[in-house]
């Protein structure tokens, strides 16, 4: 087995050695069926589709998935254990992927533990189903996005709660790009290059399209990119605070 096969299954069967694990998929579970079916107004909207299902993915996953991040790399920081990691015949890309693959995986079985959701729509009407898929695939690469961003604010300090704080403002950021209101706040002044320039960059507008059934390669390019960006800037963290 590859050293990244190896940090994979280790990180991944790291997350099922604690009660935190099962205790955040049950959080995601509440979250999700409270969000779709109460506030969504599943039952009310007459539609069978899951729109009010992911419309809140982008909130949710705003605080749930820093929460996984936040331990990728301060844990090993704090502990001591990352200066032996650095002396393993193991490359930086290598320990980077697989502790954010795991945990992208581990993130991904939460969603789809949530297929019975997927089964009521389903028994009570006839959805798109395509469009679902989509949707599901949006919402791993939305999830995708921040677990890399909360990988390198992880990677920057030894602390967890400010890794927490720091993945939660800058996924804010990248969600509020795609507001109307900040949108319309650049609109008054700015030309419309930068408000199409500045609304590109958010995760809402690129996971609201997959989240209809739209499937272009421009988002995908996006999702990818941002995970592999902020991955590479986790790398160069490392390196610099490896002394510290």
């Amino acid at each position: 087995m590859s050293n990244l096969g190896v940090i994979f299954k280790r990180e991944l069967g790291s997350y099922f050695a604690t009660p935190l694990a099962y205790i955040f998929i049950v959080i995601f579970l509440v979250l999700s069926a409270l969000f779709t079916f109460d506030l969504g107004g599943f039952y009310t909207a007459g539609q069978a589709d899951l729109n009010a299902f992911f419309s809140f993915h982008s909130w949710l996953y705003l605080f749930l998935v820093p929460a996984i991040a936040m331990r990728l790399w301060s844990e090993e920081r704090k502990s001591g254990t990352i200066e032996l990691l650095m002396t393993l015949p193991v490359s930086r890309i290598d320990m980077v992927l697989g502790k954010f693959l795991a945990a992208w995986v581990f993130v991904g079985i939460a969603l789809l533990l949530t297929f019975p959701i997927v089964l009521t729509v389903n028994y009570l009407g006839n959805p798109d189903n395509g469009a679902i898929f989509t949707g599901y695939l949006g919402s791993w690469l939305l999830a995708g996005g921040y677990l890399a961003i909360g990988s390198c604010m992880s990677a920057a300090t030894k602390n967890q709660v400010i890794a927490f704080i720091l993945s939660v403002v800058v996924c804010f950021i990248f969600i509020a790009a795609g507001i109307p209101m900040v949108l319309d706040f650049f609109s008054a002044w700015a030309p419309q290059w930068l408000v199409d320039a500045i609304a590109s960059f958010s995760f809402q507008v690129r996971f609201s399209s997959l989240s209809h059934g739209v499937l272009e390669l421009r988002d995908l390019l996006y999702f990818f990119s941002l995970m592999a960006g902020w991955l590479v800037a986790t790398a160069i963290v490392i390196d610099l605070k490896k002394a510290d």
